[in-house]
């Protein structure tokens, strides 16, 4: 196999991985109404969006395998987060959207297991398996992180935090963006960094 063979070879599989990790809905703009949804929990209850008017709702796309929530579920990064926001009041989904079949899908017995095994805390997880949530979002990685203000307006998207990479070690000194944003929405201020890049594994979509 000669080298122009091999690159387009290459070329065309990055493309269909690329494709795989795409939502066919454009992720919402900061700014604007966070996109309605009803999804079932683990507990079989259906969940809306409208369940929470009034209240700041956290969004968090996941995947136990994927080795970037692993680093923040492996140093208890992402658990901090949930206890210490939902102690204050904060509803902290957190969706699944891999379908049966491929990485991180996980029906609602795993679903618990997994949330008892990792000592989460978040509000309720969501279980998504069509991508029905996740494409209304856009979301298209895992950790994708949305926060929706009481009044329905999404204030940021984007990244956990600014080190898009999968060492531990690099959550204690990583600007958490997450954290910074609920700070600033409690005090009544704006959010300083409202949409950021967001990284991590791609979220499997069904065609």
């Amino acid at each position: 196999m000669d080298r122009r063979t091999f690159t387009t070879m290459f070329a065309s599989s990055a493309a269909i991985l690329l494709l795989a990790g795409t939502p066919s809905q454009a992720e919402p703009k900061v700014g604007t109404p966070a996109p309605a949804f009803s999804a079932v929990n683990t507990d079989g209850k259906t969940v809306n969006l409208n369940d929470y008017k009034g209240k700041t709702v956290v969004l968090e796309w996941t995947n136990d395998g994927c080795p970037y929530v692993r680093k923040h579920y492996g140093t208890g990064n992402m658990q901090a987060l949930q206890k210490k926001w939902t102690e204050q009041g904060i509803v902290w989904l957190t969706v699944i959207s891999s379908p049966p079949g491929e990485q991180g899908f996980a029906d609602a017995a795993r679903a618990k297991s997994l949330t008892a095994e990792r000592n989460a805390k978040p509000s309720s997880v969501l279980l998504d398996p069509k991508q029905q949530v996740a494409r209304a979002y856009g979301a298209t990685v895992t950790p994708h992180m949305y926060i929706i203000k009481p009044d329905g307006v999404l204030a940021y998207a984007g990244g956990i935090d600014d080190k898009p990479t999968t060492r531990a070690a690099d959550v204690k000194d990583a600007k958490n963006f997450v954290d910074d944003a609920l700070a600033e929405l409690k005090a009544g201020k704006s959010v300083s960094n409202p949409a950021t890049r967001a990284y991590g594994c791609t979220v499997k979509y069904s065609s």
